[in-house]
């Protein structure tokens, strides 16, 4: 589990020193002056908040938690907006991949060890409804989470517009696309979203995309694992792109 810390003035203090927090939960109904001042700088600087029953923080420790607990992240996020310049300037030849409602830690952390063999440039996830970078999702990775840079974005969608805007060829991964995966251009600055194996890709997502995409199946289950499909996503990639003789990363 992340280190945590407790206490309104300790989260105060660990915001305002620019740690990254992880998950952040708050007792129901808290009120005060202090807390009224930790909400304004939760507001302030965009990080979303868990309103949970006081037993929960409880059984998390039995110390005065003042009804407050921030699980510290044990990466740094960066701001997708910051590093899609420097791609450019770089030269380089962008990948990025959007996970959308993954969940599972064990399927973060295999995504990300995948991802980052496979030259991936950052990995956008949203601020909430997504697995947390914690110990056993970084060692899942085999450490990779610690080189490839991870994005955590208030809005997916206002992320995809920004990769469209800047020139970035959307490629969703679902089961609903007609067309078969090796058929999209990965030979372009690409951001592949893949979605949580119960639900999928968000109608919002799949709307802003440019092409819609599908692996084909040919036995019983009808879906893959969604580590292992963005296994065949990422490597689709990586062939097209070493065969026109480009440089993968």
């Amino acid at each position: 589990m992340n280190d945590y810390i407790f206490g309104i003035r300790a989260v105060i203090e660990a915001i305002e020193a620019g740690k990254d927090i992880d998950k952040l939960l708050i007792r129901k109904n808290l009120q005060g002056e202090l807390s009224s001042e930790l909400f304004d700088l939760l507001k302030a600087r965009g990080i979303h908040a868990q309103r949970v029953p006081e037993e929960k923080l409880n059984r998390i420790t039995r110390k005065n938690h003042q009804g407050v607990i921030a699980f510290i992240s044990q990466i740094n996020y960066y701001n997708l907006e910051h590093l899609v310049p420097s791609f450019y300037e770089e030269g380089l030849l962008p990948l990025i991949l959007i996970l959308d409602g993954i969940t599972d830690v064990r399927n973060f952390g295999a995504i990300a060890r995948t991802a980052e063999c496979c030259g991936v440039n950052a990995i956008v996830i949203p601020d909430s409804g997504a697995a947390p970078v914690n110990a056993d999702a970084i060692k899942t990775s085999a450490g990779a989470l610690l080189h490839v840079p991870v994005c955590r974005e208030h809005s997916l969608a206002k992320s995809v517009r920004y990769l469209k805007d800047n020139g970035y060829n959307i490629v969703a991964a679902s089961e609903k696309a007609d067309i078969n995966y090796t058929h999209a251009d990965f030979t372009v600055p690409t951001a592949i979203i893949m979605g949580a194996e119960d639900v999928g890709i968000s109608n919002t997502l799949l709307r802003l995309c440019d092409t819609m995409v599908s692996i084909p199946m040919f036995g019983h289950i009808g879906s893959l694992n969604v580590s292992v499909a963005a296994g065949v996503m990422l490597y689709e990639v990586v062939r097209q792109r070493l065969e026109a003789n480009m440089e993968v990363i």
